[in-house]
């Protein structure tokens, strides 16, 4: 069999899969964003000062289950059930739709089930090992929390990579005294939050509002089209520093404005796409069956014009990061959690420049928002074929 045989019998998504995986750089942006997404899934048990197991008087127990939050349980759940939904044989709709399920399913259990102590001593396991009430003690790779600020060392605050001959800080510490790099992977989960979350809500309203412009075109394309300069004209970051201003400071207010105010370009594309299919024979044959309008729009034609919406929900995504990223810099990111944006303004603190915390904050946003440029541009590359040619 020839491989252009072999190309013809895959489907559409398996072929641009397949071609995009070609590409060194596609891998390695997937490979950095699978890290990530691992990361923050396990961060409670990749950095904590709380012990994973210990054994008191040869009885073995795991200090830190009792501390999982809501947010915790859930995105385990989640991870299990991705493991799982790989290898059963649906399509990938179906999938989604049980994921999704699952998802608020374990949401609302979490929550009401799952309730962690709201005041944690971290001091009490090191002066409990001190005083040999352990049999022995698992610990965390980095035994370190996001939040422990070391006050059974004493004064404790900035300092570089393994200074401290009593403790090893691989990247040094903050301001207020806790492990960096404890703090930048608890913040892996902040970032790739709310570049997924932002982008799902951009696309999901752009696409509905793209492809009711492209299907129907006339006076719902000049209303719509209308409406999309509006949303275009509004200064994201400017929106999102007025609702901190009025309402506080909240990861869900940052997630719903960025895919409220980044919904235009994503309806361009569809709406681009739909001009293009509404006059394609399938598409006509399906009007002609008596089809619903969802299952025209949704079933048939959507899934023939997605290519270009994901090339930009990649880009969409790495914008998402980066104007989080910006708000934490200029101080108005949430409070108490950590964020790469809030590190990195750390790097410059009384007329000193911490070389530590603008090397490893900075090189981590660099990098994730690289990885997701190199995705971006192999599924263009794969979905063009024009630009596949030209490759």
């Amino acid at each position: 069999m020839t491989e252009s045989l072999k190309r013809s019998r895959q489907s559409y998504w398996r072929r641009i899969l397949g071609d995009t995986l070609v590409r060194w750089g596609a891998r390695l942006g997937l490979i950095w964003v699978g890290l990530l997404a691992l990361v923050a899934v396990f961060a409670p048990f990749v950095a904590t000062s709380i012990p994973l197991l210990v054994s008191r008087k040869g009885v073995i127990s795991s200090p830190v289950l009792h501390y999982l939050t809501p947010l915790d349980a859930v995105l385990l759940c989640l991870f299990l059930s991705v493991i799982i939904l790989w290898w059963l044989p649906l399509g990938p709709g179906k999938k989604l739709l049980i994921l999704i399920g699952i998802g608020l399913v374990s949401s609302i259990v979490a929550i009401e089930w799952v309730e962690p102590p709201r005041l944690i001593i971290y001091e009490q396991y090191r002066a409990a090992e001190k005083a040999g009430d352990y049999d022995w003690v698992l610990k965390a790779p980095i035994p370190w929390s996001p939040t422990d600020y070391l006050r059974d060392f004493g004064d404790t605050g900035l300092e570089g990579p393994l200074e401290d001959d009593q403790r090893a800080h691989w990247f040094g510490t903050e301001q207020n005294g806790a492990d960096v790099l404890s703090r930048m992977i608890h913040a892996s989960r902040i970032a790739l939050g709310i570049g997924f979350v932002a982008t799902g809500i951009a696309m999901l309203l752009g696409v509905i509002i793209g492809g009711l412009m492209g299907y129907f075109s006339g006076v719902v394309d000049m209303i719509g089209m209308r409406l999309v300069e509006i949303f275009e004209a509004v200064p994201t970051l400017f929106l999102l520093l007025t609702f901190v201003a009025f309402f506080g400071r909240s990861l869900y207010i940052m997630m719903v404005i960025i895919g409220i105010t980044s919904w235009p370009g994503y309806a361009r594309y569809v709406r681009a796409e739909f001009l293009r299919l509404r006059q394609q024979d399938f598409v006509q044959a399906a009007v002609a069956s008596g089809l619903p309008l969802t299952s025209i729009l949704f079933r048939h034609m959507l899934p023939n014009g997605m290519g270009p919406v994901l090339v930009a929900a990649s880009f969409g995504v790495a914008s998402a990061i980066l104007a989080e990223a910006t708000l934490s810099f200029l101080g108005l990111g949430l409070v108490g959690d950590p964020s790469w944006g809030e590190m990195l303004n750390q790097a410059v603190q009384s007329s000193s420049f911490n070389w530590w915390m603008a090397a490893f904050p900075g090189g981590a946003i660099f990098l994730t928002v690289f990885a997701y440029n190199l995705i971006g541009e192999a599924l263009r590359d794969a979905i063009d074929p024009y630009l596949g040619k030209a490759g």
